[in-house]
C-alpha cells in the first residue's frame, strides 16, 4: 500500500501529548517526507497505526530550524517507525521526517546506543 495523500489523521494516545492534544491530531508532511516513506516502503496506515501508539523519546527544543521531538510508534504488524515532528503549535502536526529505526543505533529502539 502506497501513500495516497500528504495529511493523516489518527489517534494520539501516547503518554505525552503534542499541542495539547490528546484524541484526534491531524499531521501533515513535505514531499521530503513523501518521498521517503515511499522509499522505505512506509504506508499511509502504518504512519497511522505507529501515531496511534507513539510516544515522545527524544526532545529538541533548539532544534535547527524549529522545536521539535522524536516520537517511536509501532505498526500493528509491530515494525517500529521513528515520526520526528515540529512543535510549533499549528492546526496540524508537521512531520520532519520518519524512519524505520536501526537495532544497531537504538536500545529498544527508544535510546541511541
Amino acid at each position: 500500500q502506497s501513500i495516497s495523500a500528504p495529511r493523516l489523521i489518527f489517534i494520539y494516545r501516547g503518554d505525552q501529548n503534542i499541542h495539547g492534544h490528546e484524541r484526534l491530531v491531524q499531521f501533515d508532511f513535505s514531499r521530503h517526507v513523501f518521498k521517503i516513506a515511499v522509499e522505505q516502503n512506509v504506508s499511509d496506515l502504518e504512519i497511522k497505526e505507529a501515531g496511534r501508539n507513539a510516544k515522545i523519546i527524544e526532545d529538541y527544543p533548539d532544534d535547527k530550524f524549529i522545536p521539535s521531538c522524536l516520537l517511536l510508534g509501532f505498526t500493528k504488524a509491530g515494525r517500529p517507525l521513528h515520526i520526528q515532528v515540529s512543535l510549533v503549535d499549528t492546526d496540524f502536526v508537521k512531520i520532519i521526517t520518519l524512519y524505520e529505526p536501526d537495532e544497531k543505533e537504538w536500545i529498544s529502539y527508544s535510546k541511541q546506543r
